[in-house]
């Protein structure tokens, strides 16, 4: 049987852990991880957030829509991925449609937004990349294909009036490789490439 003394030293080793782990684990880690992101990566660490003259415009890591009022996408902006996250982009209710690849709904709404993109863009709907018509896992993706870009840059020089091949070759500048060199495909960050644009035109 366990003597009192014993029980009572016990707890207080147990209560001695508690506080040493709490203090920590609890208050020390945490302190120091959020210094070194601070001085390291403060741009990560805060959001990668991107600033334009008038102030913030959005994180460089959720997509966005560059719509109307109404959510109609506006032809002077690149448009992204379509997105099934809430309303869309909606970073409170990230996630994916789950449907599957033989999903009657998914070949319809792809279906649609082949010859919904096709239209909007002037270009035949065999041409439009695979990303242009399905959403992403997170439905937060910031980018797209470079081929989706590219095939977005007339119908973005036409509404702004600007010569097709400097916006091509804006695109082709903002073309990000694959990460390590050999995982995935090159890609363009749309908000990047928007406030680039916005900025070209002055």
């Amino acid at each position: 049987m366990t003597k009192p003394h014993t029980a009572a030293r016990q707890y207080l080793v147990a209560l001695r852990a508690l506080i040493v782990f709490t203090a920590v684990l609890g208050v020390l880690y945490p302190l120091a991880i959020t210094l070194i992101g601070q001085t390291v990566f403060p741009g990560q660490a805060n959001g990668s957030l991107v600033s334009s003259p008038t102030g913030n415009v959005g994180s460089t890591l959720i997509g966005q829509a560059f719509t109307d009022g109404n959510g109609t996408p506006l032809p002077r902006w690149f448009q992204g991925r379509p997105s099934a996250a809430g309303d869309g982009y909606d970073a409170g209710a990230s996630g994916g449609s789950n449907l599957g690849p033989e999903n009657p709904d998914l070949l319809t709404a792809i279906e649609q937004r082949k010859s919904s993109i096709a239209a909007f863009n002037g270009v035949l709907p065999a041409a439009i990349p695979a990303d242009a018509l399905t959403t992403s896992a997170s439905g937060l993706d910031p980018h797209i294909s470079a081929a989706n870009a590219l095939l977005q840059a007339v119908r973005v020089a036409d509404a702004r009036g600007l010569p097709a091949a400097d916006v091509s070759a804006l695109v082709e500048s903002k073309i990000q490789g694959r990460d390590l060199g050999f995982l995935g495909e090159p890609t363009v960050n749309v908000l990047e490439l928007n406030l680039a644009l916005a900025g070209k035109e002055g």
